[in-house]
């Protein structure tokens, strides 16, 4: 009797092993054939990448798509998002997996074969356009999602609602976009959507990872701007006015201690960067006016709310010292990525068997914004992070985001796909 509790667990271990539902192995084998469809799919959105709220092309091809599997399709939501309704052939709850289109004004640098040379126009400047932040593989991975899990319709145990987003990045100025628009007309509401998956490929994190977070996992993004007042002079005589310019050097300064000395960062970590200054006009001239913006970066409501009042007060009070006049104005763009937990629990096991258990990692939380963080306030929502960096390469050799030297590893995009696929039939109880 000594050697059955081993034997025992033997059985167990393989029984597990064994026990994979059908249409998870359908969909792994379904995902494999189409691999290299998703490679050529990406490498397509990659060269021809089109800016925010002007995902024409994009939203064409996503569209032609979806109508090739049978899917109820639904065009020109936001301006040009797209939606696929997948209904499975059994009663089921609705669920919504999100993937962003468009593409940032930045000028490519590598030598890609398939390398963006478009170039376009962005808030009346020409710019060069590049798939700099991924979307074109997030595009592509549900692409893929889609045409296996219309080849399983007939058993899946619910309604899929595929949502192909415009203007993650930010609308154009004066016009509204994103996911905030696109659940303004309704898309959460027909059908009725009861959770939302998203994921983001990353180029700093190993291909084959897989990394989360319970709970806010990405940061508010808010922008302010401060407009600081002077007496303008001739630049030989700055007694004899009040230089805006130096108050604002001031403030920037003032700033930074609300981070390094007013927040107690044990409890969540922000940012404040000014990433613009305009003011004068001639070298011997001190203007009357400066101006900055900048953003904010917070992962908690409560910090949020006082580091807003502490940007105001540090600016208003500096000005106010050196006889000049600052008017504060924030502007909120993004909310927290928030995760609800007990959707994240439930879903940890999905992520661990597409994966394998020891590729999937609980990460710190990124002071990067994240449109999906809409979606999150109104339904449990779930976003996680898919790797995109080279096997063997370090993190901090791997260009970022938003840069112009922006790689992506296309062999991780499969287990996007197959990530996806297994986060809905576990969903639906498969």
């Amino acid at each position: 009797m000594k050697n059955f509790f081993p034997l025992f667990l033997n059985v167990l271990f393989i029984s597990s092993i064994c026990a994979q539902s059908p249409l998870k192995t359908k969909a792994d084998r379904m995902s494999a054939q189409i691999e290299s469809k998703i490679v050529a799919w990406r490498r397509d959105f990659h060269q021809h990448p089109e800016l925010s709220n002007r995902e024409f092309k994009t939203a064409e091809k996503v569209a032609a798509h979806l109508k090739s599997l049978g899917m109820e399709v639904r065009t020109g939501i936001a301006y040009t998002g797209v939606v696929g309704i997948l209904k499975g052939g059994k009663p089921g709850p609705v669920i919504g997996l999100r993937a962003d289109m468009d593409a940032l004004p930045v000028v490519e640098r590598g030598d890609l074969p398939f390398k963006s040379t478009v170039k376009s126009d962005y808030n009346g400047e020409p710019v060069g356009v590049m798939h700099a932040c991924g979307h074109d593989t997030h595009v592509a991975i549900l692409m893929g999602v889609a045409e296996v899990l219309s080849q399983i319709r007939a058993e899946l145990a619910g309604t899929v609602v595929f949502v192909f987003q415009p203007a993650e990045e930010g609308p154009p100025a004066g016009e509204e976009g994103g996911a905030e628009l696109m659940i303004k007309q309704g898309l959460l509401d027909n059908p009725k959507i009861e959770a939302m998956f998203g994921l983001h490929i990353n180029s700093q994190t190993e291909v084959g990872k897989i990394t989360y977070r319970a709970g806010g996992i990405m940061a508010a993004s808010d922008w302010f701007y401060i407009s600081v007042y002077g007496k303008q002079t001739h630049g030989s005589q700055p007694w004899s006015g009040v230089d805006p310019i130096v108050v604002s050097a001031e403030i920037i300064q003032g700033l930074q201690t609300i981070v390094s000395r007013q927040t107690d960062l044990t409890l969540h970590p922000a940012v404040i960067t000014v990433g613009k200054i305009v003011s004068g006009v001639r070298a011997n001239i001190i203007p009357e006016l400066a101006e900055m913006v900048g953003t904010i970066r917070t992962l908690d409501t409560a910090m949020q709310r006082i580091i807003h009042q502490k940007i105001r007060l540090t600016a208003e009070k500096i000005a106010e010292s050196a006889g000049a006049r600052a008017e504060v104005r924030f502007e909120n763009k993004t909310p927290v990525t928030y995760n609800d937990p007990a959707l994240t629990a439930r879903m940890l096991s999905s992520l661990q068997a597409a994966a394998g258990k020891e590729n999937v990692s609980e990460n710190r939380p990124r002071t990067g914004a994240e449109d999906f963080a809409f979606y999150a306030q109104h339904v449990p929502s779930f976003f996680f992070f898919l790797g995109g960096m080279p096997k063997g390469m370090k993190p901090e050799a791997a260009a970022a985001h938003h840069t112009p030297d922006f790689f992506i590893d296309e062999s991780g995009m499969a287990l996007g796909v197959k990530t996806f696929c297994y986060l809905v039939l576990d969903y639906f109880g498969e």
